[in-house]
């Protein structure tokens, strides 16, 4: 564990992140990878809190059906559902029918709207967090997303305990986790050294 794997097409990857072929595109084009887009954090935010006491691949082969029953993860949207969207969703196969976590992720998105206006973008906010020095895969937390899980909670945000949150700023690339021989490692310090922070 913690080690690069050699995938079947030569290329080492972080340990996670070769196989199934699912895991193999996110761990290649998306995980850590910087994002500023509020769309995508509120999303992947929302995603890590559903994935809570499950597998990512359950989380992820389901992105689809997630995306359509919460239109796309657009905060607005999402911030008027209602109860009835809730007894809806609790049908959804498509998705993890856990009714707290659909009534977060509608909380979450009133939220993220609060943060917007108070601060320019959710972006801002969770940018304000990136740590100063590098960070290890080795680590299910930080000071950094402890710290950023309670700001998370004083503002009413639920399902963003510093695990969750950690395992949010991995994705979002505030931090790069990487393994060291992972062949993604030195695009995604390129992408991160190029990135404007919000």
């Amino acid at each position: 564990m913690f080690d690069v794997v050699i995938g079947d097409d030569g290329l080492p990857r972080c340990w996670w992140g070769d196989n199934p072929e699912i895991y193999r595109v996110y761990h290649d084009d998306e995980w850590g990878y910087p994002v500023d887009d509020d769309r995508t954090l509120f999303e992947k935010l929302c995603l890590e809190g559903f994935q809570a006491g499950l597998s990512w691949l359950t989380i992820l082969k389901r992105r689809e059906g997630f995306r359509a029953a919460f239109y796309n993860f657009e905060v607005d949207r999402v911030a008027a559902m209602t109860d009835r969207d809730v007894e809806r969703l609790l049908g959804d196969t498509g998705i993890i029918r856990h009714r707290g976590k659909i009534e977060s992720t509608i909380n979450n998105a009133r939220c993220a709207q609060v943060a917007r206006d108070e601060l320019g973008s959710l972006g801002a906010l969770v940018w304000s967090y990136e740590p100063d020095q590098p960070t290890s895969i080795r680590e299910s937390t930080t000071p950094e997303s402890t710290a950023l899980a309670r700001h998370l909670k004083t503002r009413g945000f639920t399902f963003v305990g510093p695990t969750t949150v950690y395992a949010f700023m991995q994705a979002m690339g505030i931090v790069n986790d990487h393994l060291p021989d992972c062949h993604v490692r030195e695009a995604v310090d390129e992408a991160r050294g190029a990135f404007v922070r919000p």
